[in-house]
């Protein structure tokens, strides 16, 4: 049976309405922004706003101020590749169950490993679910704290081990991090009130029973991973194995049987197999060209781990050696160049390639928008890509 072949062009119209990124099909607000790509990248904080800010008309730092503290639909919590999400709240419970358990389980045997290593307790288990006891005890009661006030107060967690002994660049790495990520990889603590602007992270930690009044729902692993892999289906697809075990930071294994679970149809990408789920294989309309910018660490940049048919050859240029990605211009669906902000806030756009006159006059009014938007705050991304650093330098 021959499979249908979804070419580079409707893929790439794909992403003007999926993605919300297209000026005609912007949400309405943050919370159908962060629905449309099943999460915001949260690690770097000023991503999420600038994520939002691209997808939403009107859009204001307070609106999802209000989603993230006030309402909590939207909440930041651990999830694929021990990275920080920002997800909708209906989609905590698979998050938990096919991302964030495998995440806590292996933080779990890390932080336990090196306890015993540091001679914290000969029984590094036993040492580990006294600190996460006792952070949980010192949050009863809907109380919120940081890590520093809460290591000050929980001597169980006043440790740190040794890293690159005898080295110049050696020092110690406190293990009060560590339990915190282990009880908010396990979804026992969520990241609440924020201390710092928009573009700070300085979380309070919380009881998540305390944040959203109740516990995150309890799923079965192959559960969660199959409804995660329908809503990234729903959001990226077409992608192949490749793409949603990359996303996903599970195994090929679980990829297929998820795939096979949700009955996913086979297609052809030039040459290669890809996956759409049994309602969504009509062809997609194509799109008015269209363009954005998008920040450093956005989902559409960093969706995919196959990439070139959107990335073209400026990998090098715009993705650290990490795999974090900076911030891009996009003509059409695809990468067509970078921006940044020089030292006085200004917007400046720089293109990797000739994409058109509709194209430079649609991208310097974004450039403007976005400055107009940011009034005079200067946003360093915490991942700035090789050509970012570049340009910044002058």
């Amino acid at each position: 049976m021959m499979l249908r072949t979804v070419d580079v062009g409707e893929r790439r119209a794909r992403l003007a309405a999926r993605h919300r990124i297209a000026p005609a099909y912007r949400a309405a607000d943050a919370v159908e922004a962060a629905r449309s790509m099943v999460c915001l990248h949260g690690t770097d904080p000023a991503t999420v706003y600038l994520s939002t800010w691209s997808r939403v008309t009107d859009f204001s730092a307070a609106e999802l101020d209000a989603a993230l503290y006030r309402d909590r639909t939207l909440v930041k919590h651990l999830a694929m590749r021990r990275t920080v999400f920002v997800f909708p709240r209906a989609a905590l419970a698979a998050a938990q169950a096919g991302a964030s358990n495998r995440v806590a389980a292996a933080q779990r045997r890390s932080v336990i490993k090196d306890a015993e290593r540091a001679g914290l307790h000969r029984d590094g288990a036993q040492w580990l679910d006294d600190a996460t006891a006792g952070v949980l005890a010192a949050l009863a009661g809907g109380r919120e704290a940081t890590a520093s006030e809460l290591r000050s107060e929980l001597p169980v967690l006043d440790a740190s081990i040794d890293y690159g002994v005898g080295k110049s660049w050696g020092g110690k790495v406190s293990f009060a991090p560590r339990v915190m990520t282990v009880l908010s990889a396990s979804g026992q603590v969520l990241r609440a009130s924020n201390n710092g602007s928009w573009r700070i992270s300085r979380p309070n930690w919380v009881r998540t029973a305390s944040w959203l009044g109740e516990e995150i729902e309890p799923r079965s692993e192959s559960e969660g991973l199959r409804d995660l892999v329908a809503m990234w289906l729903g959001a990226f697809g077409p992608g192949t194995e490749a793409d949603i075990k990359w996303w996903l930071g599970s195994t090929i294994k679980a990829v297929r049987a998820a795939l096979t679970e949700l009955a996913a149809v086979e297609v052809d990408l030039d040459g290669r197999v890809g996956y759409l789920l049994p309602d969504d294989v009509d062809p997609a309309p194509s799109a008015e060209p269209w363009g954005a910018l998008l920040p450093s660490l956005d989902p559409t940049t960093m969706g995919w781990f196959e990439r070139e048919w959107y990335l073209g050859p400026y990998k090098q240029q715009l993705f650290d050696t990490s795999g974090n990605a900076g911030p891009t211009a996009w003509w059409d669906g695809r990468v067509v160049g970078t921006w940044w902000q020089s030292d006085d806030g200004a917007v400046r756009l720089h293109m990797l390639e000739d994409a058109g006159k509709e194209a430079s006059a649609f991208l310097t009014a974004e450039a403007a928008r976005l400055e107009e938007w940011l009034e005079g705050v200067r946003v360093l991304p915490r991942f700035p890509s090789p050509l970012a650093k570049a340009l910044a330098a002058g």
